[in-house]
This record gives structure tokens, sequence and C-alpha cells, in this order.
């Protein structure tokens, strides 16, 4: 955009819209990371069931983040084809 014309704020809502989508992967996928760190530290060391609550809860917590986060990346980068005539892809 030029400095003489102002933002559009279905451009702006789109951009937050893609941030927060991005902050959901990393926490996602963060919690995923930490789960198998988790799982491979309770599986060598025979750890208490401590571990594995804390395996399945951050597992749960990663589906819970990320699966709106990859719908909603989806749809801002679907929305960004469709104001630029691309095909769907379906």
């Amino acid at each position: 955009m030029t400095e003489n014309q102002p933002e559009d704020p279905i451009l702006r809502s789109r951009e937050r819209a893609r941030s927060l989508a991005n902050l959901g992967k990393r926490c996602g996928y963060g919690c995923f990371g930490a789960a198998v760190i988790v799982f491979l530290f309770h599986y060598y060391i025979e750890g208490s069931s401590v571990l594995t609550s804390i395996t399945v809860a951050l597992l749960i917590i990663g589906s819970l983040a990320l699966a709106p986060a990859i719908i909603l990346g989806y749809a801002a980068n679907a929305a960004d084809r469709e104001d630029q005539g691309l095909p769907h892809g379906h």
C-alpha cells in the first residue's frame, strides 16, 4: 500500500487472522514436541504416571490449539487466492 491510500480493514483483519494462525501453529506444534520429549523421558527413565498425564495433556492442548489455527491459516490463504482471481484448488 502507498502512504496516500488508507489501509483496507479486510486486509488488516486477514493479516490479524494469519498472525493468530501462526501463533496457534507455534503453540500446537510446540506442545506436540514437548509431548514427544516427555514421552521419551518417561519411556527411558520409567517415570511415574504424572508424566503420562502430562504427555496426554500436552497432546490435547496441542490439538486444541493446532486444529483451529490450521483452518484459520487456510481460510486466510484462500481469501488471498480469491482476491487475486486464482482457482480454488478444488
